[in-house]
């Protein structure tokens, strides 16, 4: 997939079949509104394309009227949301900068400047509560006849709902797919029912960072063991992700595959996402959110350095406890200690009913 930053560039495509949106998550109504994207694009001879921004456009009102509290909580990163269009068959986006002066556009300098002569856009599909332009002024009909006018087509897919048992509800019901119900199934820790809504687990990859080494201390102290709590750091480059605390996690991007395949096996984990409130908001890590993953199996190829530098996509699985904060290092390390055993039992009793990821999406 082409990954282009604005669309005043030589390598874009003289014309396109377009979606628009923010697709946080990638979940299942985003893959059907791709797949019947990719479709179009097919027989109208032309790339597929999605149209998303960075930062969130909530995230710069947000910023601008400073009240952080209206930004959204972000389910993925940049990375996992392009990695999953590539995956859903998407030929090129564009990632265009959400700023003051986007923001002041009018729904039709929009259209002109961006869909026709920046994108050149032969079809849009957008979804059935789309907004547009200055103030959010644009909707499906304005859309629809500039294209009547402008020569483009223009089509609106409807809400997207999948029917299954909610949390606290013995009947399956039908739910719309959206970010915020992912968000909201993330937040309360229900992540089977993210998984549903997303189409597989939740998952963060990205490159594992040096941090701190303290884990390794803490159980070294405990244990006297040589890889004592040894952790894999990946930064969560939003200050607000959607889900937090402590989960049971897989770990992909570690093994070897065996020969003939594509990648290898997912290593067990326990995984803490947060700001790690036991931890000085000083350390080396700024006071980002971070993903610190303990791998309950450690593979012995990799030594002590092994791990920094590769990317690792960690899948969240089953969340054990929200973050708690620890008034001592040693009361530290025996919750971690306590946090890998019941990670332990949770991958026990779910051995019989585990489907390992057999593809490497990263």
């Amino acid at each position: 997939m082409l990954v282009l930053r604005g669309f005043h560039h030589p390598a874009i495509a003289p014309a396109c079949a377009l979606t628009i949106g923010n697709f946080d998550g990638v979940h299942r109504g985003h893959q059907a509104m791709l797949a019947l994207l990719n479709a179009e694009a097919t027989q109208r001879g032309v790339p597929s394309c999605v149209l998303t921004f960075e930062p969130h456009p909530r995230d710069y009102f947000a910023a601008a009227l400073k009240k952080p509290e209206l930004a959204p909580a972000r389910v993925g990163t940049l990375r996992d949301k392009l990695s999953e269009l590539a995956r859903c068959g998407v030929q090129q986006t564009v990632v265009l900068r959400f700023d003051a002066q986007l923001a002041a556009q009018s729904p039709q300098a929009f259209i002109d400047e961006v869909l026709v002569r920046g994108l050149g856009t032969r079809y849009v599909l957008v979804g059935d509560d789309f907004r547009f332009g200055r103030q959010r002024a644009g909707d499906y009909a304005l859309l629809s006849r500039a294209g009547q006018s402008q020569g483009f087509d223009v089509a609106r897919m409807n809400s997207y709902e999948i029917t299954y048992p909610q949390a606290g509800s013995g009947a399956a019901q039908p739910v719309r797919v959206s970010s915020s119900e992912v968000r909201a199934a993330l937040a309360a820790g229900r992540m089977d029912d993210a998984a549903q809504l997303l189409g597989r687990p939740y998952a963060i990859s990205g490159h594992v960072v040096h941090g701190r080494k303290l884990g390794r201390a803490l159980g070294e102290a405990r244990s006297g063991a040589g890889n004592g709590f040894r952790t894999l750091n990946l930064r969560f480059a939003h200050w607000k992700p959607a889900a937090s605390g402590i989960f049971a996690v897989w770990v992909h991007g570690l093994t070897q595959p065996p020969p003939g395949a594509a990648c290898g096996q997912p290593l067990p984990g326990v995984a803490n996402l947060g700001i790690r409130p036991s931890v000085d908001p000083d350390d080396v890590n700024g006071g980002r959110v971070l993903l610190e993953t303990h791998c309950l199996e450690w593979p012995a190829h990799l030594g002590d350095e092994g791990a920094y530098g590769k990317i690792i996509r960690v899948e969240l699985m089953h969340k054990l406890h929200d973050e708690r904060r620890y008034d001592s290092l040693e009361a530290l390390t025996a919750g971690i200690a306590r946090d890998c055993a019941d990670a332990r039992a949770w991958f026990a009793a779910h051995a019989q009913t585990r489907r390992q990821t057999t593809r490497d999406r990263i």
